[in-house]
This record gives structure tokens, C-alpha cells and sequence, in this order.
């Protein structure tokens, strides 16, 4: 959207769809959530034989319900020697990081609402990349507070368990956008994913112009979010429960919570890079809003339907990479705690710097040869 700095009006517009887009990504969120818990379940009773959530509500829809009303009125116990205010706080900063990052997140193309186009996202940044990967890595600051508040020696194994893996496999990503940023070269979200549209061609996103960087970001997510492998700050069988093992009620149910924002977080993320974001495949923005105004539709509701077409089409690449955090977290064991630093260290570094090093020649001999 462009407006006029001496045109309050268009500050108000501007805020207002900012708020809007706000809420609807809040919403989103938080309907994705108990979506999600229903599929790991009964993925997980699928791949080990059994039934699975199938009591509370219509084939066991109502189970996630069930178990936020339970956490809501169970009671949440503070030990008598956690420091109690960073101990309260630590589920909070859990849930906050992930819900701010996606409103960076372009969702789809712009509406035209009298004559000005109005971006569908919360907040457009030319640094966007950078945004997202900033306010995403203070999740370490929760799970290392809540180690250390809750005065346990289990938990605060799994705080600096969880602390040492982040910042090991953040310099990985860090060396990812490097590269991606040489690729593109902007960090502006929004314009990473109309580089890719080109026609929605699939040899134009981003997998097929930096696949070693998907593979390592990709796996670096999983290390990001705690999930498994990855899973040695919460490590049950070695830490009880890790850095959450005197948590309970809606403080557990808050952890939780963040862990799966962080999930869809990170999704959206991977699919705004190298899944073409918003682009639906074969077809521009533009040719797609021109078939609805053929069709007589004013220019609002075409670019509306258009929009929202290319939310469902993201929505559906989300989906897809949620469906492989499930699939991997019951199909392979938890790494040895050596193992994952060697992997984050010895193996993804170095692939993510020689990735860089070839980004940089081939780049520099297209732009010579342009």
C-alpha cells in the first residue's frame, strides 16, 4: 500500500488493516492448533495400530477442547523455592515469539478496496527475513527461564541442553540466509515471493534455486523447534520431563501452545522461501484476478477471491510440512545429545558455508555473463 505521509486518512486505513490482518492471524493460529493436536494423535494411533482419540465429540473431534478445559481449571503449582516471577513468565515468552513472527508473513496477494491495494499481512518489512529469524530465536529465553526459575536440576539440564542446541543450529540458518539472500537479493518477504511467482512455475521457487539450503534449513527447524530428533531438552527418559517437569495446568498447557505456533511458524516460513508462499502453482496473481473480472466480478471481490484462493494455497503448503514434523517425530528415535552436536556442527555448518561459497561464484558469473 503507498499513501500520503500529509494524509492522516490514510494512517487510519493503513492501522485498521494492519489490526485486521492481526486478528486474523491470531485466529488462525489458534484454530490450527487443535487441528493439528487432533492429526498427531490419530497419526500417531495410525502408525502404531491402535484407535487413537475417539470419545469426546464426533470421532474424537472435541478431544483437544477437552483437554484446554482441563488444563484451564487444573491447578498450577509453583515450587516453593522457583523464583516465582520468572517462573510465571517463562510460558508467556513461550508463546509470544511465534504469534509476532507471523505477521511478517505475507499470506496472499493484495485486495483492491477503493482504488488503493491493501497487502494481505499484518505488517510488511524490507527486512523481514531477518525479523522473522530475530523475534523466533527468543524462544531459547523461555525454555533457559523456565530451567533455571523452576530450581530443579532436571530442568535445568533440559535449559541448557536446550540453549546449546539452539545456538548451534542457528548458525546453520544464519548461514541459510546467506545464501537465500545472495539467491533473491532482498530480505523483503513479500518480494522473496513474487521472485518466485514467475508464471508459478515450479522451477522458479525456491527448493529448485537453493536445494541444499531447504534440506539444512528444513532440518534445522526441527532442531528450532525441539521437536524430534531433536527432542533432548525435554528428553523424558533421561530429564523426567526437561525444562517443563514442574509444570502444570494452563502454564504446561502454554508451553504446549508455543511449541505448536512455533511449528506453524516455521512451515509458513519454509513454504514463503522455497514453496512460492502464496503462489498458486501455474498461475500468476494477476491472470488469476483477471479470470474473476472476466467474469463480471468487481474489482474488490476478485481481488478478495484471489487473495483468499492464494491463503488456502499456503494454508495447504503448511500443512504439508506440519504433516512431516508428525511423520518424523514416530518414525525416528531421539539423536544421542554428541550426535546432535555433531550433526548441527561437523555436518550442517560446513554443507551451509560450502553452499554459500558456490551461491557466490555462480551468482557472480550470471550477473557477469548478464
Amino acid at each position: 500500500m503507498t499513501f500520503d505521509i500529509k494524509d492522516p486518512s490514510t494512517w487510519i486505513n493503513w492501522f485498521t488493516w494492519c489490526v485486521i490482518i492481526s486478528v486474523v492471524i491470531s485466529a488462525f493460529l489458534l484454530t490450527w492448533i487443535p487441528v493439528m493436536l487432533v492429526v498427531e494423535r490419530r497419526a500417531a494411533a495410525w502408525m502404531q495400530r491402535r484407535s487413537g482419540p475417539n470419545r469426546v465429540g464426533p470421532f474424537g473431534l472435541m478431544q483437544p477442547m477437552s483437554d484446554a478445559i482441563k488444563m484451564i481449571f487444573k491447578e498450577a503449582n509453583i515450587p516453593r523455592k522457583a523464583h516465582k516471577i520468572l517462573f510465571v513468565m517463562a510460558p508467556a515468552l513461550a508463546v509470544l515469539p511465534p504469534f509476532v513472527a507471523m505477521i511478517v508473513m505475507p499470506l496472499g496477494g493484495s485486495v483492491n478496496i477503493q482504488g488503493t491495494e491493501y497487502a494481505l499481512q499484518g505488517f510488511n518489512v524490507n527486512v523481514g527475513m531477518l525479523f522473522f529469524l530475530a523475534i523466533t530465536s527468543l524462544h531459547v529465553y523461555s525454555v533457559l527461564t523456565a530451567g533455571w526459575a523452576s530450581n530443579n536440576k532436571f530442568s535445568l539440564m533440559g535449559g541448557l541442553r536446550a540453549s546449546s542446541q539452539m545456538i548451534s543450529y542457528e548458525i546453520a540458518i544464519g548461514i541459510c540466509m546467506v545464501a537465500l539472500v545472495l539467491t533473491y537479493g532482498t530480505l523483503d518477504l513479500r518480494e522473496i515471493v513474487k521472485l518466485q511467482e514467475y508464471g508459478s512455475a515450479l522451477p522458479a521457487w525456491g527448493f529448485a534455486l537453493q536445494p541444499v539450503a531447504f534440506i539444512v534449513l528444513w532440518i534445522c527447524t526441527f532442531a528450532e523447534t525441539n521437536r524430534l530428533p531433536f527432542d533432548l531438552p525435554e528428553g523424558e527418559s533421561e530429564l523426567v520431563a526437561g525444562y517443563h517437569t514442574e509444570y502444570s495446568g494452563m502454564t504446561f498447557g502454554m508451553f504446549m501452545l508455543g511449541e505448536y505456533a512455533a511449528m506453524v511458524a516455521s512451515s509458513a516460513f519454509l513454504a514463503t522461501l522455497f514453496l512460492g508462499g502464496y503462489n498458486i502453482p501455474f498461475i500468476t496473481e494477476e491472470s488469476l484476478r483477471q479470470l474473476f473480472l472476466d467474469q463480471g466480478l468487481h474489482l474488490t471481490l476478485a481481488s478478495l477471491i484471489t487473495a483468499l484462493l492464494q491463503f488456502g494455497c499456503l494454508i495447504a503448503k503448511i500443512f504439508f510440512f506440519m504433516w512431516v514434523f508428525v511423520w518424523v517425530r514416530w518414525t525416528l528415535p531421539r539423536f544421542r545429545y554428541d550426535q546432535l552436536m555433531d550433526l548441527g556442527w561437523k555436518m550442517l555448518l560446513p554443507i551451509g558455508v560450502a553452499n554459500v561459497i558456490v551461491t557466490m561464484v555462480v551468482t557472480y558469473f550470471l550477473k557477469r555473463g548478464g
